[in-house]
Order: C-alpha cells, then sequence, then structure tokens
C-alpha cells in the first residue's frame, strides 16, 4: 500500500453497523409511540416470509479486558445471572405482546459481555423462554460469542442441543506480552480445545476474532497468530482493526501508553501481511475486516449478494426486523432505530414499571433509507449502483464529484451507474462510505467521535 495514501485517507470515520451512525440520530423526533409503530409496520411486512432477528446482550465479564468497547459489568457474582435472565424475558414478552402475531425468529445472536458467563442451566431458561411466544423461522441461524477461557464443552452441547449451530470465539493475539497487555490470558491449548468441541459436537461454522494494531503488536505476531489459527482451521474470521478510543471507553484503554499502539504504516503493514497469510490459507475476504472458507455460509451470501449487515455485524442471511434484548441493545426495524439504556439499574427499573427500556432512537427520512442502501451495498458487496430511480438522491452529483479523486487513485472504478470498489480500495471502504454520509458532511463532529479509518 502506498504510503502517501495511508496518509491522505487515515481520518477519523464510523465503521457504518447502521446508516445514520448513532451520533447523528436525531433523538428529538423519536418517541416509544413512533418506535412502536415502526415496529409494527416491519414487523407485518416481513414475519411471515423471512422471520425476524433477535440480538441478546448479555453484559457480565469476571475481568476487564482493555481493548473491548462493549457495554460491560465487571463481576465475579453469578447470583446476578437470574434476575437478568428474568428481565430480559419480561422485555421479550413485553414487545411480543406489541407484535400480537407469533413471530418467527431467523436469527439469535448471544452478545456480551461474555454469554458463557451464564450457567448452561440459564442460558437454556432464556431460549426456552423465547420460544414460549415464538416459532422457528425455516433455515434459523443460531450463534453466540464464546470466550475461550470460561466455554466449556457442556455450553457447547446444551446450545447446540438449543439450535445453534454457529459460534465465534476471541482471540485477539497469541503473544503472551499483548495479552497482558490488554489483560485477556487465554492460552492457545484454551482456544484449540474449545474449537475442537466445537467441530466434535457438529457446529457448522466456527469462527475466531483478531484483532491488529494491538500494543506492542508486530509483523512476527500476526504471522505466528495467523499460523496457529491455520492449524485450527476456524471455517470464518474477523480480522479487526484495534481502535483506540480512550475518550469513549474511559481508563480502561488506558492501561499501557500510547506510544505502545502501532500507528499509520506500522499498524497497517501488520494488516496487509495478515490479509496476504489469510488468502494463502484460503480465505476470502467478505466485506469490511472479515474472512470465509469458501465451504462456509458467509462465503456463498458474498457470492449470491446476499450479504447482510446490522448491529449484529455481519450476517449470511438479511432480515428486516432486528428487536435487540437486554441494557444497552440496539433494535432495528429498517424505519427506525431504538436503543436501550445502559445501565443495569435502570434497565431493572423499567421493566418493573412494564415500560420497554428504550431511551433513544431515530426516525430513517426518505433519504436516510436511500443513503443506507448504498452504504450496505458497499460495506456487504463493495458496490453500488443507482440504476433504479429510486436510488437516486439529490446530492448524488457532489458525492460523484467528491469520489473522482478516489478513481484517480486507484480505490474505486465509477461506470455509468455504477461504483466499484477495486481491490486496492478494499482497505478503504469506511472512507468511500464516507464521501455517501450525508449527515457527517453536514455537521462536522467537534470532538472526537470515530476510530482511525485506517
Amino acid at each position: 500500500m502506498k504510503t502517501s495514501l495511508l496518509q491522505k485517507y487515515n481520518v477519523p470515520g464510523p465503521r457504518y453497523t447502521s446508516y445514520p451512525t448513532v451520533p447523528y440520530w436525531n433523538d428529538k423526533d423519536f418517541n416509544h409511540q413512533n418506535w412502536i409503530d415502526t415496529l409494527k409496520k416491519s414487523f407485518t411486512e416481513s414475519n411471515s416470509e423471512e422471520g425476524i432477528s433477535l440480538y441478546i446482550h448479555l453484559p457480565f465479564c469476571e475481568s476487564l479486558c482493555t481493548f473491548c468497547g462493549c457495554n460491560k459489568r465487571i463481576t465475579k457474582n453469578h447470583d446476578m445471572e437470574h434476575p437478568y435472565i428474568d428481565a430480559v424475558l419480561k422485555e421479550w414478552d413485553l414487545y411480543c405482546n406489541i407484535l400480537g402475531v407469533k413471530p418467527k425468529i431467523k436469527e439469535i445472536h448471544l452478545g456480551g459481555g461474555t454469554p458463557t458467563f451464564f450457567s448452561i442451566q440459564n442460558l437454556e431458561k432464556l431460549i426456552h423462554g423465547i420460544f414460549k411466544y415464538a416459532d422457528k423461522a425455516k433455515n434459523s441461524e443460531f450463534s453466540f460469542e464464546g470466550h475461550p477461557n470460561s466455554t466449556t464443552y457442556q455450553h457447547l452441547q446444551k446450545l447446540y442441543d438449543l439450535g445453534f449451530r454457529r459460534v465465534s470465539f476471541g482471540v485477539q493475539d497469541y503473544s503472551e506480552k499483548i495479552q497482558k497487555a490488554i489483560h485477556r490470558i487465554q492460552p492457545f491449548h484454551n482456544v484449540a480445545k474449545v474449537t475442537f468441541w466445537a467441530k466434535e459436537i457438529g457446529y457448522t461454522s466456527i469462527g475466531h476474532d483478531i484483532i491488529y494494531g494491538l500494543p506492542f503488536q508486530e509483523i512476527e505476531n500476526i504471522i505466528d497468530t495467523i499460523e496457529k489459527t491455520k492449524s485450527l482451521q476456524p471455517d470464518r474470521l474477523a480480522f479487526y482493526s484495534y481502535a483506540h478510543v480512550p475518550w469513549i471507553k474511559g481508563n480502561g484503554q488506558r492501561g499501557f501508553k500510547d506510544e505502545d499502539i502501532p500507528k499509520d504504516k506500522e499498524k497497517r503493514m501488520l494488516y496487509e501481511i495478515g490479509k496476504q497469510l489469510l488468502s494463502k490459507n484460503g480465505y476470502v475476504e467478505i466485506g469490511m475486516d472479515h474472512f470465509a472458507l469458501k465451504s462456509d455460509s458467509l462465503f456463498h451470501s458474498f457470492q449470491n449478494s446476499e450479504l447482510h449487515r446490522n448491529f449484529m455485524g455481519y450476517s449470511a442471511s438479511k432480515t428486516q426486523l432486528m428487536i435487540g434484548l437486554g441494557v444497552s441493545s440496539i433494535s432495528d426495524s429498517w424505519y427506525s432505530f431504538a436503543q436501550n439504556v445502559k445501565k443495569l439499574e435502570d434497565y431493572y427499573e423499567l421493566l418493573e414499571k412494564n415500560e420497554l427500556p428504550v431511551f433513544r432512537g431515530h426516525l430513517l427520512t426518505v433519504e436516510d433509507l436511500i443513503i443506507r442502501k448504498h452504504i450496505l451495498n458497499l460495506m456487504c458487496q463493495f458496490e453500488t449502483s443507482w440504476k433504479n430511480k429510486s436510488a437516486y438522491f439529490e446530492e448524488l452529483p457532489e458525492v460523484l464529484v467528491q469520489l473522482q479523486e478516489m478513481e484517480s487513485d486507484g480505490l474505486i472504478r465509477i461506470e455509468n451507474d455504477t461504483i466499484r470498489v477495486t481491490e486496492a480500495g478494499k482497505a478503504f471502504v469506511r472512507n468511500i462510505c464516507m464521501a455517501f454520509d450525508l449527515r457527517l458532511k453536514r455537521r462536522a463532529p467537534e470532538t472526537e467521535l470515530f476510530s482511525m479509518t485506517i
């Protein structure tokens, strides 16, 4: 990668798990009633054919990982499991009462926090409670995030018995020095153990999460981590850029000095080396930061132009409606977003009053919906088009003028009414999406909001 391009495009920018991005939500025009209205509208349009998705946030962790930006509660008190599961099921009951018709669930994802903090008995109670008022949709896909240190064989077997077929394990890096710096100590044999257990039980998609740009990380660390990963053959990989945003995450990311973190060219070299090794080992780049073997459903979805992206990350299939349960979860009706309160105590208090624990959201305008589709296309297929008149928007000519420089730099090709991201441009897909982000351009942030794009 040319150093000049790296310097030119390495700017703060969103990761586009949604459009508009959360800092640009219009809370003033949002309220519980219009969230419920759009929820019902989307449910009516989508439940019978594709079903809905559930994201369930399980926030507890026994220790703090200093790279993590998730909403979590650090505790070793497992007595907290029971009231939390009860609260999530109560929230689900409220939604089921609003929907009125039994939902078909296409996807469930258990995120965290550490979902395997919870006992198998409580996880079973959770899933049985969800399906008390719901049915499974055809070709359903249930997944969870497993911590290699706390995931037992019993966890994997029980969740498999409950219908889960996909699991992702957080690896980050195998260097002991780096693991100490990020407070995430997990030997290779722990990851190998849970990976082989999952294969033995019959999971059809096993994922590993790796991070580049971590403190003290060097090229040999990336090579070692990917070589070890190769020996385990996970079906898919997330190869994330470490987002150093201590102004958001507080003291959790200040356990090391800023100068200990690889930056700019040094950091990008870690990615380029890693990407080359992944390609050599049979992993195909699928969207931003994600790679999959050709046997995995994510690859087939990418090939068939069915890849989808939302607050749960990349998915092999789309559902129009996603309901987020649990503290801080975000729901998406396609027409609006709604986020739950972030404090556990507030979450419990609102549910005690039989109120949805939503505290903010955004109603998408007609313009938002058009821009959202373009950004999704770029993120999921590395191309977008306005051949259909419904995909045209007033500022498109200005966007195309702005993109001419990226075309000159070899990052995209603009042909008639289509934009295609080149192989070189895949590393800059966030920057390409930013050219479409009208809300960001109209109101540039006055404070630090986003991580660096490169």
